[in-house]
C-alpha cells in the first residue's frame, strides 16, 4: 500500500516537471522571443527619431503592438492554449503569413527572401500534431529570421502517404557544433524543437556549418500525423512565397 502511494506520488511530482517544462518551452517559443525583437527595435528608435521623427513615430506604433501580441501570445502559451493562425487547419498558409510576418518586422528593409514550397497533395493533421508542428517551424524561422544574418530562408513542406517532412533551410552563419544536440546552455530554442517533436512521435535533425548556413528537418510517420480522415486541401506541387 504504502508503495503503490509513493508510486502515484512520483506520478503526479513527475506530471508537474512535465507541465513546468512545457510552460517555459512555450514561453521562450512565444512571449521572450517576441519580446526580445522588441527591444532590438526599440533599440534602433534613438539613431531615427532625431533625424526622422515621423518614421520614428510609426516604428514606435508597430512594437507597441508587437508587445501587446507578444502579451497575448504569453498568456496562451500559460494556459495551454492553441494558437489561433492555425485553428483553421491550413498549415500552410500558418506558416506563410507567419513568416512573411518577421520578413516585414526585419529593420532597414534587409529582409531575407522567403518562400514556401509544397510537395504532394496537403492533408489535414491531428489537432496536436497541427499545433506542435506550427511551434516548431515557427521556432526555426525565428532563429532564421533574428540570429542568421540569411539572405534566403525557405520552408519545404512535403505531404507523402509514409511520412510528412518539413524542411527550413537558410544561408545564414550557421550554428556551433557544441549547440546543435541541445542548444545554449539557458536557452530552449533547439531544445524546445527535440523535445515537442519528440512527444508528437517524430523527429527533428539540424545541419549546420559556421557561415555555410542550417538546415533543420522535422520529420514524422504519416500514421501518427495525419487526421484519421484524410480529406486532400488542395492540387498537388502548390507553392507560395514571399520576397
Amino acid at each position: 500500500m504504502h508503495s503503490m502511494h509513493r508510486g502515484g506520488l512520483h506520478i503526479r511530482m513527475q506530471e508537474r516537471v512535465n507541465e513546468r517544462t512545457r510552460i517555459a518551452r512555450d514561453l521562450h517559443d512565444t512571449l521572450l522571443q517576441s519580446f526580445q525583437g522588441v527591444v532590438l527595435k526599440l533599440s534602433v528608435v534613438p539613431y531615427v527619431i532625431q533625424d526622422r521623427p515621423a518614421e520614428a513615430a510609426g516604428m514606435v506604433e508597430r512594437i507597441v503592438e508587437q508587445a501587446r501580441q507578444a502579451i497575448t501570445e504569453g498568456r496562451d502559451a500559460v494556459l495551454g492554449l492553441r494558437s489561433s493562425t492555425v485553428v483553421t487547419n491550413d498549415l500552410i498558409k500558418a506558416i506563410t503569413t507567419f513568416g512573411e510576418g518577421l520578413a516585414s518586422d526585419e529593420p532597414g528593409g534587409k529582409s531575407a527572401y522567403f518562400r514556401v514550397d509544397v510537395e504532394g497533395t496537403s492533408m489535414d493533421l491531428a489537432p496536436l500534431i497541427r499545433d506542435e508542428v506550427y511551434r516548431i517551424v515557427a521556432e526555426a524561422l525565428r532563429n532564421a529570421f533574428r540570429h542568421a544574418d540569411a539572405r534566403r530562408i525557405e520552408v519545404k513542406i512535403r505531404y507523402d502517404k509514409r511520412r510528412l517532412r518539413i524542411v527550413v533551410q537558410d544561408d545564414g552563419r550557421g550554428i556551433a557544433a557544441q549547440f546543435l544536440s541541445a542548444g545554449r546552455t539557458g536557452h530552449h530554442g533547439l531544445t524546445g524543437m527535440y523535445e515537442r517533436a519528440q512527444l508528437v512521435g517524430g523527429k527533428v535533425t539540424v545541419w549546420s556549418e559556421l557561415d555555410s548556413g542550417t538546415q533543420i528537418e522535422l520529420s514524422i510517420p504519416g500514421s501518427v500525423a495525419y487526421a484519421k480522415v484524410m480529406v486532400p486541401r488542395g492540387s498537388k506541387a502548390l507553392g507560395q512565397g514571399a520576397g
